[in-house]
């Protein structure tokens, strides 16, 4: 296949088949964000089970986040090199593999070996799904395929508290892993069969500038977890500062790479395009809060509400029951209204649902008040995610996309780790002073800064669409 040929957008496939490929895309896609929140309530008993040290329980998540952000540079590339096809199927028999092993793990140090590795697999899945839709759907039919991608990525996360602490309760700490088998082998024999093999570029990837995107993110993701966890020492910063000056050094090979006429694994001509720009930084926003916002929440109804952790997780289900019912409405809408339009109420509604949890939480306003926000940033996620994802990728070229959704996940991933670490530190400051309700407020009206630098975001959207040849620049 010649790189020009890789460089047209493949001729979207008849409909009912692109949407069967897409369901079979989602199961993979809805797993993987499944895990961050799902494990988390099964923690305390493998710590109980294995014997393990907090230090240790820490590192069965923190393992399988940093394997999973870390390299979604690289893996959306290898997705326009060896086809996200063939890239998300490996991914999905690493992930699902790893998760059988998880289940057997007889120590805790196998146990955060193998979720290091699942996490792997999980990168390999992650920008494919959305690459494929771009490529596969019609461009009057992105909006709603993305809308309904949407769907699963907002609410996946929201229904792990709740079906953790189900098969924590009836089946032991195992099944939360065991339960990934059949869903992963259910997702590679659909994908298989549905998902169509799409042209690829005969470009090879850089591998210095792959190791050196590896040790910027690393340094970057690492440090930041470990911060609120460990303490701001001296080592914590080292790590950060090498992240910083690694993360320089491969913007600089990308520039280096763009004037020999190389290839560049992440383009740098992407950020040219005034959509994706204002789209990635609209979602590291939505990252942030998104992610960050369900522990003060979770921690306000189970401590300050004296909840059960399984009450508390059916609170949050309404907001994911909204997400997943009006998500594919709105992709459906974006297709024929401005998708900017559309964003820029889905980030008022968000700014509004978390100025209302502040101030219910510093009033210490009793569980029945909550529903409000909880209902109000269900509605906001169904809004951001769909239109801001749909335009900020549909005008890159086929030979980019893969690019693109990697840079666009890898945001989303540091927006969501950034927003842990700076809502934990908020919400440990504050609590010895000024009261768990104040404190648990102040760390979900800090969310409200960074959604209104997403807001002016998207509202500086261009609507016309209007899909340039790559350059690889």
């Amino acid at each position: 296949m010649s790189a020009s040929a890789a460089g047209r957008s493949a001729a979207p496939i008849p409909e009912p088949r692109a949407w069967r490929a897409l369901a079979a895309l989602c199961v993979g896609l809805f797993i993987t964000l499944l895990d961050q929140s799902l494990v988390a309530v099964s923690l305390p008993r493998i710590r109980e089970d294995l014997d393990a040290s907090i230090n240790q329980v820490v590192w069965v998540s923190a393992a399988y986040l940093l394997t999973f952000a870390v390299p979604l540079l690289v893996t959306g590339r290898l997705g326009d090199r060896f086809g996200q096809r063939n890239v998300y199927l490996v991914g999905m028999a690493i992930f699902t593999a790893a998760a059988f092993a998880c289940s057997m793990a007889p120590t805790i140090e196998w146990l955060i070996a193998l979720r290091a590795v699942q996490g792997l697999g999980g990168s390999l899945i992650n920008p494919q799904p959305l690459s494929i839709i771009h490529r596969i759907f019609a461009h009057d039919r992105r909006g709603a395929a993305t809308g309904v991608w949407s769907a699963v990525a907002s609410s996946a996360g929201l229904f792990g508290p709740v079906l953790g602490g189900v098969l924590v309760g009836t089946g032991g700490w195992r099944w939360v892993f065991f339960v990934y088998i059949p869903l992963g082998l259910i997702s590679l024999v659909m994908v298989a069969r549905y998902v169509p093999k799409l042209p690829t570029g005969a470009r090879r990837i850089d591998v210095l500038s792959a190791v050196v995107s590896l040790v910027a993110v690393t340094g970057v993701i690492f440090s930041l977890q470990q911060g609120p966890d460990v303490g701001w020492t001296v080592w914590v910063w080292v790590v950060l500062g090498i992240g910083i000056v690694a993360f320089g050094m491969f913007v600089r090979l990308q520039r280096t790479a763009v004037a020999r006429g190389t290839e560049a694994l992440a383009p740098l001509g992407l950020f040219t395009r005034r959509n994706f720009t204002l789209g990635v930084t609209a979602v590291a926003t939505l990252g942030f809060t998104v992610y960050a916002v369900n522990l003060p929440i979770m921690l306000y109804l189970q401590v300050g509400q004296g909840l059960s952790a399984q009450v508390a997780g059916l609170m949050l289900v309404p907001m994911g029951v909204i997400s997943v019912i009006m998500a594919p409405l709105i992709g459906r809408v974006t297709d024929r209204v401005a998708p900017g339009r559309i964003s820029r109420i889905g980030f008022s509604a968000m700014i509004a649902a978390m100025l209302s949890f502040g101030v219910a939480m510093h009033l210490e306003a009793t569980v029945g008040w909550l529903l409000i926000p909880i209902v109000l940033l269900g509605f906001a996620n169904s809004l951001c995610w769909a239109p801001n994802s749909t335009i900020a990728l549909r005008d890159l070229p086929g030979d980019l996309v893969g690019a693109g959704s990697g840079v666009y996940n890898t945001a989303r991933q540091v927006g969501a780790v950034l927003g842990a670490a700076a809502l934990g530190a908020v919400m440990q400051m504050g609590e010895g002073t000024l009261g768990f309700g104040a404190a648990m407020g102040n760390a979900v009206l800090l969310p409200v800064v960074f959604l209104l630098v997403g807001l002016v975001a998207v509202s500086r959207f261009r609507e016309s669409s209007t899909v340039t040849s790559a350059t690889g620049a």
